[in-house]
């Protein structure tokens, strides 16, 4: 575990943390006016490795090749050159921090961060960090990698679970939420709808499926009706009909190898360290990521009871909570943000089909994925 410190003073800023990967969905933006709960587990933190905040530079005017050093392979609008670094937490967690009124500029429920660094360290004085709770954006805390350093706590395990521990948690995520819009009452202008977070997770991984498709169609040869929800429907439809189709499955702890050979596999992100789960066999095949969560959710469906069931529950058998809705408001859509980011950083982008699938990604494609 890590405590983080002001570099300008040394007052302590955080609780002990505990160090996770960064969520696919961390710099998701979400709806319009939609109440977005907190980014991070209480009691964690994530580092983004890449670059964040001013200065930005416009793709055209970039050097030749200066994109794609930094794995930027297709067209974007604009690149940060910021410091890398940034460190993502729950609001909760933080300490000895206060607001700058100054800089509490949000777009329309809250604050969004656009007036750069809002928190200052209370004992100093230094800008260390920037809160974010505006409509559409995961409410968080972002401390300036330049303005704060990391002391680790004495006599902290840091060892992360193995797969087996990760699968025995059982920490799934779930398909759907209930949503609120921040105009609303008890009561009113609530529903169920797709998680984001299923959302993000999709857009990143049909990505990598294009990526590793060769313009070929895609099959997935297990799953149930959510693997077919969620990532068949959005293949079948950015990928053309015609040609030999490449073979896909759900592959990672726990899961039963695929009788046949595949070319691609769906596989877990470790929710701690974020590596990829490996078959560990020899062999070149394409690894599509999904978050441990909602590959777990994928791999082993949750059960529920149809009916309810009486009397008193004995150990082992299923609860008779009300299950959540089979169906949301809307279709699945994945999240195009993630879709794009994830995509212009593989280089098979620069292969003329799927550039020209970015490129001119139509309007009727568009609304029946994203």
């Amino acid at each position: 575990m890590y405590v983080f410190e002001c570099a300008g003073c040394g007052a302590e800023l955080t609780v002990p943390l505990s160090r996770v990967a960064l969520p696919v969905h961390a710099h998701q933006k979400y709806g319009n006016g939609i109440q977005l709960p907190v980014l991070m587990e209480p009691g964690t933190f994530a580092v983004d490795r890449e670059p964040s905040g001013p200065p930005w530079r416009v793709w055209e005017d970039l050097a030749p090749g200066e994109a794609a050093a930094r794995g930027v392979h297709a067209p974007v609008y604009h690149l940060s050159f910021g410091a890398p670094g940034a460190v993502v937490l729950a609001p909760g967690d933080v300490r000895g921090t206060a607001l700058v009124p100054e800089r509490a500029g949000g777009y329309c429920c809250g604050l969004d961060g656009a007036d750069g660094p809002n928190m200052a360290c209370v004992a100093c004085g230094l800008a260390v960090a920037t809160r974010i709770d505006d409509c559409s954006l995961w409410q968080a805390v972002w401390l300036a990698p330049e303005a704060v350093r990391r002391r680790r706590v004495e006599g902290t395990d840091t060892t992360p679970p193995t797969w087996a521990e990760l699968l025995a948690e059982d920490r799934r995520t779930s398909p759907f939420q209930p949503r609120a819009d921040w105009a609303a009452t008890p009561g009113t202008r609530r529903w169920w709808a797709w998680n984001p977070e299923w959302e993000a997770a999709a857009g990143r991984a049909l990505a990598h499926f294009l990526a590793a498709s060769e313009g070929r169609p895609v099959t997935i040869l297990n799953g149930g009706p959510l693997v077919a929800t969620v990532l068949q429907r959005g293949l079948d439809i950015l990928l053309p009909a015609r040609g030999t189709a490449r073979r896909a499955a759900l592959a990672g702890p726990g899961v039963p190898p695929p009788p046949d050979p595949v070319d691609i596999l769906i596989v877990p992100t470790h929710s701690r360290t974020g590596v990829l789960w490996s078959p560990g066999t020899p062999g070149a095949v394409h690894r599509v990521p999904l978050p441990f969560g909602v590959w777990l959710e994928l791999a082993f469906p949750s059960a529920h009871l149809p009916v309810p069931a009486s009397g008193r529950l004995p150990d082992g058998v299923l609860r008779d909570d009300p299950a959540p809705p089979s169906a949301a408001r809307h279709p699945f859509r994945a999240d195009p943000q993630a879709f794009r980011e994830a995509l212009v950083r593989r280089p098979e982008v620069r292969t003329p089909w799927l550039s020209e699938l970015l490129t001119h990604l139509t309007r009727e494609i568009h609304l029946r994925v994203f």
